[in-house]
């Protein structure tokens, strides 16, 4: 018999492709994404937290996290894995961070850039103060010169999220500085950011010229609709040169 307060329909099963992110059957019989919680108890943005098999989890909103909408679109790979160095621009108030934060774990850590100084008073005050795996860095993106002596050694991967025209040319000139030979790097484009005037198709198109010609071998890029409009994310690879 069932008793009372038990959840025995609900289930979480680790993802099939990528490491610390997880699927989760919920009572109504709907599928949602999850990652561990790694500060049990506390939530980010109103995500819900469950409980299975003794340990916790956040359910991982695609409405407002553009790496979950990836991973929803069948994206090929997700180069954030446990125990990497991630450099995340753009890290906003940690709504996405913050599950790269699981993921990553406390052998792993996230150096968050954020430029509005509101957002990262939220990062610090919601986010970081419970997570002992993340540093976040008031400092513009663009000139990554200036937050150079906060990044200890080179990272894995760098993912990308910001509101700027050149997108594509600010990582690239972040990857220049901070990622490993070979590494990863994700770009969250927003097209409108970019130019309102052209087509979303042709700024995605000319966000990957922008990689390629530096460097990167274009792995996979998936548009994010329904849960962004006019955004696609593009995962890429360093490419040895000898």
């Amino acid at each position: 018999m069932k008793r009372s307060g038990e959840r025995k329909s609900m289930h979480v099963k680790p993802h099939q492709q990528f490491p610390q992110i997880f699927q989760v059957t919920l009572e109504d019989g709907s599928q949602r994404l999850a990652t561990k919680n790694l500060a049990p108890g506390k939530n980010v943005y109103g995500e819900r937290l469950i409980r299975f098999e003794g340990v916790e989890y956040r359910l991982w909103d695609p409405y407002r996290s553009k790496l979950a909408a990836a991973i929803l679109k069948n994206i090929k790979t997700v180069p954030i894995k446990p125990n990497h160095q991630v450099l995340y621009l753009g890290a906003a108030s940690g709504t996405t961070a913050s599950h790269v934060s699981d993921i990553v774990g406390e052998k792993g850590h996230v150096y968050c850039v954020e430029f509005a100084s509101r957002a990262i008073r939220e990062l610090i005050n919601n986010v970081c103060t419970y997570r002992l795996n993340m540093s976040p860095i008031l400092e513009d993106a663009r000139f990554p010169e200036k937050y150079a002596p906060f990044i200890h050694g080179k990272v894995e991967s760098i993912y990308c999220d910001i509101a700027q025209p050149e997108q594509a040319k600010i990582l690239a000139d972040n990857a220049d500085l901070f990622l490993k030979k070979p590494g990863w790097i994700m770009l969250a484009v927003k097209a409108q950011s970019i130019d309102v005037t052209k087509e979303p198709s042709e700024i995605y198109k000319r966000e990957v010229k922008v990689l390629e010609n530096r460097g990167f071998q274009i792995e996979d890029v998936v548009h994010l609709e329904p849960y962004d409009k006019a955004h696609a994310m593009i995962v890429a690879k360093t490419v040895k040169r000898v």
